[in-house]
Formats: C-alpha cells, sequence, structure tokens
C-alpha cells in the first residue's frame, strides 16, 4: 500500500483559503498528479484550504474525493513555556523542547506535563482512530505495534490532501515514532507531496517507510517559488 499525503497550498489562513500563490501552487500540483496512474481514492480535509487544493486535482482528473473530519489540521491550544504564550503543540523553542527527554519516546511524549489541562490526548486519538478505519477499509490492521494485511502485496494508493500537523500524526502512527519531534524537526512545504510505502518483506507483514518527504518538483518545474508558510528560516529553492 502506498499513502500520499499532500499539504495545502500556500494559505490564506484568515478566510481558509489560499492565496494567489497557493492556487497557482494547486494548478501546478494537479498537472503533476494528472500523470500519475492508479490511484485508487482521495480523502480531503474538512477545512477549506484543503478542500480548493484538492479541487483543482479533482476537476482536471474528472475524480471526486471523499471528505473525512480528523483529517483536519491537528490544531490544540498549549501553553508554551519558551515563549509564554498559548498556541498549537508545536514550535517551542529549541532550547526548551530539546531537554525534554519524553518529547522523543513515541508513547511518553503524550505524558508531557505541558500538555496537561489539554484536548491533545482526545484529539490524537482521534486522529488515531480515523487512520485505522481507513487503513481498515484496505485489510490492514496493527496488531503489538505491527502492521498486518489480508492482502498479498496489496499495490493500493491513496492521497489524502491534509494538512503539515496531522500529516505528521499519521506519519508518527504509521512508522511508530513521536509526532512531537517529527512537528519540530521535519518541515514539508505547501503543496508538496509525501509518499510512505508500504515494504512486505514478510508476506502479511508490512513496514511503512518514507520514500518522499516534501516533494516540491511540481514548483520547481513551474518556476514557482517554495512558500516558508511554517518555516522558521530561509527556504532553499532548487
Amino acid at each position: 500500500m502506498r499513502i500520499i499525503f499532500i499539504r495545502h497550498g500556500d494559505p490564506d489562513y484568515k478566510n481558509d483559503s489560499l492565496t494567489v500563490k497557493g492556487r497557482r501552487e494547486a494548478m501546478l500540483l494537479a498537472q503533476r498528479i494528472k500523470n500519475w496512474d492508479n490511484i485508487d481514492a482521495f480523502y480531503i480535509s474538512p477545512l477549506g484550504r484543503a478542500q480548493l487544493t484538492a479541487k483543482y486535482t479533482l476537476d482536471e482528473i474528472g475524480r471526486e474525493g471523499k471528505t473525512l473530519d480528523w483529517l483536519k489540521e491537528f490544531v490544540v491550544d498549549v501553553y508554551d513555556p519558551s515563549q509564554k504564550r498559548v498556541h498549537v503543540p508545536w514550535d517551542w523553542l529549541p532550547d526548551y523542547w530539546r531537554r525534554l527527554d519524553k518529547i522523543y519516546d513515541k508513547d511518553e511524549w503524550k505524558n508531557l506535563s505541558e500538555y496537561d489541562n489539554t484536548n491533545l490526548k482526545e484529539k490524537y486519538a482521534e486522529v488515531q482512530k480515523g487512520l485505522s478505519d481507513l487503513l481498515s477499509e484496505y485489510g490492514i490492521r496493527k496488531e503489538n505495534n505491527v502492521y498486518l494485511s489480508d492482502r498479498k502485496n496489496d499495490d493500493t494508493t491513496i492521497v489524502l490532501f491534509c494538512h503539515l500537523g496531522v500529516s505528521f500524526v499519521c506519519i508518527s502512527e504509521l512508522l511508530g515514532i513521536s509526532p512531537a519531534l517529527l512537528w519540530h524537526t521535519f518541515f514539508v512545504a505547501t503543496s508538496s507531496v509525501t509518499v510512505v510505502s508500504a515494504e512486505e518483506r514478510v508476506e502479511g507483514i508490512l513496514n511503512f517507510r518514507i520514500q518522499k518527504l516534501g516533494d516540491t518538483e511540481h514548483l520547481n518545474l513551474g518556476h514557482e517559488p517554495i512558500s516558508p508558510s511554517g518555516f522558521y528560516g530561509d527556504i532553499f529553492n532548487g
């Protein structure tokens, strides 16, 4: 199985839509995706910026997508001691979060005291269940941290139009690592493509691996610069 995560185009957060640049990104993305073969299904976050990004592709190829509520961005109000303010559960300053041993643990990260009195665990469980239910539709289940498949050499490919934060939650579940670590150390640009593919070295047992992370080939080919949205440094365009 192959799961392709696509972050929405450059966002107009105020109106939950896309900027003019974001629409250009979505158009270039659509031209890329129309050449992909054998996409079994498209799933979309209910938020407007993801819906509009997906619309360019679906209109181009004459397909429909299914909206999944749990794919909306992973927004939880968490107090950030490093900056003394409340915001999403990432973007803490590195001299603070790197001292937190639990943040590196795939199970203990949820028990950070900074997450107390928030609904983070409930939101994470919601995404976990959503992903589990989706995988079960394709004959995949998780037992003792191992993914098992009822389909031999399954070549199913699905595309998820969503967001940076929730993508990393899903990827952390598939890979068995802390999402908090991904939130603070990885970046995927707007309209970028991340491919997570399942290896089946032993029949019926899957191992998910990152094949591509935040790929922006379509932007480079279209001479469209990469958006810095969500990044705290200079963006490399090349």
